[in-house]
């Protein structure tokens, strides 16, 4: 069985910058004039124009590994609502990258419209890293131009904006776009491997998953006096569920991401389960919890189990144990890979920087003319998330149907986004009072 297919292209040089820094270094810049794809692969040997949407952290490092990816790649527009943002991401990918950065100041575009600006600019590529809220409109606004897209996880907040990214994953299709999404672990090769011969039926049929994301604490901003209500949130995206869907919806999505690639991507039928916020209390917090179980049942019999939490000075935990009828196969991540039972395996064979490998497969598949589409598993995965949170925050059990037909929208529309807004931030929610919508 091939446990893998695109090698990363990381010379061991640049693996000591890699280490130093957290981001690929990249390679020489050739002309880039743009082209159009259609039915024939006009990209096959002309330069590719990416377009950054979302300066921060993962931005920078998405576009990093863009650039890495293929040899004819430029930066050529970036776009964020904070100035600041967007230009120390500008350095720090000028240090890395060189003159692989074509960004003029006139495809610099600052506030809540960038995305629209960047797309228009006349880029091939864009990547899509804001916050979660913003994604499910930049999807779309970026497939109805005709771009491919890096669209980083999760892919919504809410069951509507779901439907939007499926809406945009099928348009993608039908105009033979490559859409690939920031669940990075289905480009991680061992588990691949793994995963792949649990579906093979090595452990036999499937009885019970188990996933654990047990970590600490996550970032905060202080409030600064010039900060309006809106400026705030912005900063503290993380910790309001309107923009970040909640840590579970933020975060863990990743484990149920795994538990859905390893049962094939079948919905379970109904889910069941608790959460809260027991660290999280003073107000900085916002409104999100700090831990979440969750058990969803499969039509089978087969069930998912979901433990995470968010708290200082707890034990760590990030793993997905699958038990099937012959064996088990236990994921400990960048540990552990092993089949138990009669058909006893271990992986033992290359491991890989799977961020890297995203855009690699990505910009490989617009070379060839073979679009990539993670559209359907990414934004279902997305919502077993959602629905993890609904049943967390309610208390109550839900069914797939119930969650997946919820009309419950967090946030405002995307043209009603400004400086002055003043987004009424829900209540924190109360298993046993907090209705289900």
């Amino acid at each position: 069985m091939k446990d893998h297919t695109i090698k990363n292209s990381i010379t061991p040089g640049r693996r000591e910058f890699i280490k130093k820094s957290g981001i690929a270094l990249i390679g020489s810049s050739l002309a880039y004039p743009s082209v159009s794809f259609g039915a024939t692969n006009l990209y096959k040997d002309s330069p590719l124009k990416v377009g950054l949407i979302g300066c921060g952290g993962r931005g920078t490092g998405a576009a990093a590994q863009a650039l890495e990816a293929d040899p004819n790649v430029v930066l050529y527009a970036m776009g964020d609502v904070f100035e600041d943002r967007l230009e120390e991401a500008h350095a720090a990918l000028v240090k890395i990258a060189g003159d692989k950065i074509k960004v003029d100041k006139q495809n610099k575009f600052i506030g809540f419209d960038a995305y629209l600006k960047v797309i228009e600019s006349g880029v091939d590529v864009v990547l899509l890293t804001t916050p979660p809220a913003f994604r499910p409109d930049h999807l779309t606004a970026a497939v109805n131009a005709g771009k491919h897209v890096f669209c980083e996880k999760p892919v919504a907040v809410d069951a509507p904006g779901v439907h939007k990214v499926l809406a945009a994953a099928k348009k993608a299709k039908e105009k033979n776009l490559s859409l690939v999404s920031g669940f990075c672990f289905r480009y991680d090769y061992p588990n691949r491997a793994i995963y792949g011969r649990v579906l093979d039926g090595q452990i036999g049929d499937i009885r019970t998953v188990t996933t654990f994301r047990h970590g600490g604490e996550a970032w905060y901003k202080d409030r600064q006096p010039n900060w309006t209500d809106m400026t705030y949130h912005m900063r503290n995206w993380y910790y309001y569920n309107w923009l970040s869907g909640d840590f579970i919806v933020e975060q863990a999505v990743h484990s149920l991401d795994m538990m859905s690639w390893v049962m094939g991507d079948k919905m379970p039928v109904s889910a069941t389960g608790t959460g809260g916020r027991q660290v999280r209390v003073d107000k900085k917090y916002g409104n999100i919890f700090d831990h979440f179980a969750v058990e969803f049942e499969y039509a089978n019999g087969a069930k998912g189990y979901h433990f995470t939490r968010q708290q200082s000075d707890t034990s760590h935990k990030n793993s997905v144990e699958v038990f099937g009828s012959d064996g088990s196969a236990i994921v400990h991540i960048g540990r552990k890979y092993e089949i138990t039972g009669k058909n006893k395996w271990t992986y033992d064979g290359e491991r890989n920087n799977m961020f890297q490998t995203e855009h690699d497969e990505l910009f490989a598949s617009i070379r060839n003319g073979n679009p990539i589409n993670n559209g359907e598993w990414m934004a279902t995965s997305t919502m077993l998330a959602i629905w993890a949170r609904m049943v967390g925050y309610t208390g109550q059990t839900i069914s797939w149907e119930q969650a997946f037909n919820s009309q419950e929208s967090l946030g405002p529309k995307v043209d009603e986004y400004n400086w002055d807004l003043k987004w009424p931030t829900p209540p924190i929610a109360v298993p046993g009072k907090t209705k289900f919508i």
